[in-house]
């Protein structure tokens, strides 16, 4: 027999339903992993020490301050590091400034307003022509710019390397020659055992360590005047080991992204800029 349900418990059951609802509509998606050793050992490690290199929003000082309008222009790469520019252009790096200057409440103006003029921009402000640099700003929200902001990197270098390891082929020989010179059966036998067993182990390690600069410059953007300049250095490390004993290995390697190194290095310039020049 089916009982219905008060009219006066149904409204609160209702809005609750609705309020879960709500709450799973707003709830920032996840996503399944479909690696197949998904949950291994091997998986937990490499997400171990990927989970460092993940992004993490920096809590400016000043955040709820806001901040004047700005322009991000690129800046300069003065590294000849073939593998950094390769990896990355001045434009890559203005991209990660506009975000960052954003997230600490900045009034970030798009530099794709300027369409094709960008170029003809960035070279007004760099040679300090501020009758040229003013012709740009012109048209609609640019006018508002208060600031030309910039980011340089000026060294991308490895400083050091290390490595080590460990070969037991040596030590193997010289167990079976001991076991052959024992003179037994079970002697030489267990030389020839212990030959295979500490020949088979072979370790590595090996571990890089680079050095990346960064320059930001603060420009007025109605005289060209330079009004601020910083510099911040960050160590990248790059490592890598692996073990084999007994036809049983393992290895592993990773490090830092040069990517995630320029987004630190453009969080702690923010933080500076943030800090002292809002």
């Amino acid at each position: 027999m089916n009982r219905r349900l008060p009219i006066r418990l149904v409204s609160p059951l209702l809005g609750a339903a609705l309020a879960l609802a709500s709450l799973s509509a707003l709830a920032q998606p996840t996503f399944g992993n479909p690696s197949p050793t998904a949950g291994s050992d091997t998986s937990q490690r490499a997400n171990d020490a990927a989970d460092q290199a993940l992004y993490k929003p920096v809590e400016y000082v000043n955040r709820n301050r806001k901040g004047p309008a700005l322009i991000v222009i690129p800046g300069e790469i003065k590294s000849s590091n073939a593998t950094f520019l390769q990896k990355f252009t001045a434009n890559n790096i203005a991209d990660f400034g506009e975000l960052e200057l954003s997230a600490a409440n900045f009034q970030v103006l798009e530099r794709s307003n300027l369409g094709p003029l960008l170029k003809e921009f960035e070279l007004a402000y760099n040679l300090g022509d501020p009758q040229e640099a003013r012709k740009f700003l012109g048209m609609g929200r640019l006018k508002s710019t208060k600031y030309v902001v910039k980011f340089d990197i000026l060294k991308t270098e490895q400083v050091a390397a290390a490595q080590q390891g460990f070969d037991g082929r040596a030590l193997g020989n010289i167990a079976g020659a001991l076991g052959a010179f024992s003179g037994s059966w079970g002697g030489a036998r267990a030389g020839a055992v212990g030959q295979a067993a500490v020949g088979s182990v072979h370790t590595g390690e090996s571990s890089g360590v680079w050095i990346i600069g960064m320059r930001y410059k603060i420009i007025n953007a109605e005289t060209t005047e330079q009004l601020a300049q910083g510099y911040t250095e960050e160590k990248m490390e790059v490592g890598a080991k692996s073990s084999s004993v007994l036809g049983v290995s393992q290895s592993q390697e990773g490090g830092v992204s040069l990517d995630t190194m320029v987004q630190r290095l453009v969080q702690k310039s923010v933080w500076e800029i943030d800090s002292k020049y809002k």
